[in-house]
């Protein structure tokens, strides 16, 4: 019988290790998040991989879930490796965008005041350029020296 044949049930013997690292991956991140609405009801998730931890807990974060990044140190020890509190996260963004819609009303009303004041400014200068034209249209008046049109009385030396 062959060696094949005797124990089918079992893998056959391989004279030559395989390239392939065999070594169990010991790290291990469980990312839990909790809700104010439901705080008795955590999701939990396991993951191997550092940065799909750190998404993982960003996008609960962003639902507004209170979020615990845990690292497994082998034996069933787990130990804190940062923690996001979401609540918290979604006011400040709340309040930051309020803040930029405040600014950018106050900006705008900013600019219709300027251009009003631009506005204005412009129509006042056209005022005085048409009275000017209308000034420089009409004759010129004799005047005295002292810039009087006329005298106030005559005298009789002036007669």
């Amino acid at each position: 019988m062959t060696s094949r044949r005797k124990h089918p049930e079992r893998a056959p013997h391989r004279r030559r290790a395989s390239a392939t690292d065999r070594t169990k991956n010991n790290s291990g991140y469980r990312i839990t998040g909790s809700w104010d609405q439901h705080p008795d009801r955590p999701a939990i998730k396991p993951t191997q991989d550092r940065k799909a931890a750190r998404r993982i807990a960003r996008n609960m974060a962003e639902q507004g879930a209170y979020v615990v990044v845990e690292q497994h140190h082998g034996y069933g020890w787990w130990s804190t490796w940062f923690e996001v509190d979401g609540p918290a996260l979604l006011a400040e963004r709340r309040a930051a965008e309020e803040e930029q819609r405040r600014h950018a009303v106050e900006e705008r009303h900013r600019a219709e005041q300027e251009e009003a004041a631009r506005i204005a400014a412009a129509e006042k200068s056209e005022r005085e350029r048409a009275g000017l034209a209308r000034l420089m249209v009409c004759p010129p008046v004799a005047r005295e020296q002292c810039g009087r049109r006329d005298a106030r009385h005559v005298t009789g030396a002036q007669r």
